[in-house]
């Protein structure tokens, strides 16, 4: 062999050693750019989310996170299940970075938390009761007990905003922090504990009363809200959210948030979305 031939395949093997490590190299990098961002999803809230903490969550806002995730190759989404109490506490300490839930805006929510201006989705608030209650709208609930709410939370918020409204009907609503799963207050509903839930009908009630045959009904929408995703915050997180909210301009502009609401809700909730 001459040593021209040597010294040329000798020279090629190099630069195709070069280009391998060039690559491994961006490939190391680009792995050590990529930001994993932990979240918490509803844990029992079938069709919107579903999945305990070791299960891959399920449902429409799983769904939405991973279609937002593949816009937003610089993050890697973590998810897991968790409780609404759990959620929100982990997204206050920092546990968490995103949490989501069919949360609605409120001012303490504001105050706390990062929200991009964009929404996840919509939901409907219905007014849960035993069939034979004769409760039907809003009106119907002077003088009834009422399951407690979660302390400056959306349907806190849009039941103080209808008793301003409405002076002339006074209706007890409590606050409470206490984060008992929606199954069993569906539950105590029926049994006469409490007389009404108000609640998003977009966290699985009505799979709960079929599957359990509860003597339970559900109202027609005495309210329409979006939904949004809630962020740590932090400096870091800004940009976080200025990207989330990016990302779902896009996927309602293209149709992957009506296609994926049609999947799991069987309507397009896009329709509601201010």
């Amino acid at each position: 062999m001459s040593s021209i031939k040597s010294t040329s395949r000798r020279t090629f093997g190099l630069a195709v050693a070069g280009v391998a490590f060039a690559l491994a190299t961006a490939g190391l990098s680009h792995a050590e750019d990529m930001r994993t961002i932990k979240i918490a999803t509803a844990a029992e809230s079938k069709p919107l989310s579903w999945g305990a903490i070791g299960v891959e969550p399920q449902g429409y806002e799983p769904d939405v996170l991973k279609a937002i995730n593949a816009k937003l190759p610089q993050y890697k989404f973590e998810m897991e299940g968790a409780a609404d109490i759990a959620q929100e506490t982990g997204l206050a300490t920092g546990k968490y970075d995103i949490a989501t839930g069919g949360y609605y805006r409120a001012p303490a929510r504001e105050k706390q938390f990062l929200i991009p201006e964009s929404p996840i989705g919509a939901s409907l608030i219905k007014i849960y009761s035993r069939k034979d209650s004769g409760i039907n709208e809003m009106k119907d609930l002077v003088g009834k007990k009422i399951v407690p709410v979660t302390a400056g939370g959306g349907i806190y918020k849009f039941a103080t905003a209808w008793q301003e409204k409405n002076p002339d009907f006074k209706i007890e609503i409590t606050a409470s922090s206490a984060g008992i799963p929606y199954p069993d207050r569906l539950k105590e509903v029926e049994n006469g504990k409490y007389d009404a839930l108000v609640l998003p009908s977009n966290l699985g009630e009505q799979t709960v009363i079929d599957q359990q045959k509860l003597n339970v009904k559900a109202s027609e929408p005495v309210a329409i809200n979006n939904t949004f995703v809630l962020i740590h915050r932090s400096e870091e997180n800004k940009a976080l959210s200025a990207d989330i909210d990016k990302a779902l301009k896009e996927l309602k502009a293209d149709g992957t948030l009506a296609k994926l609401s049609q999947k799991w809700f069987g309507e397009d909730i896009t329709t509601y979305m201010k």
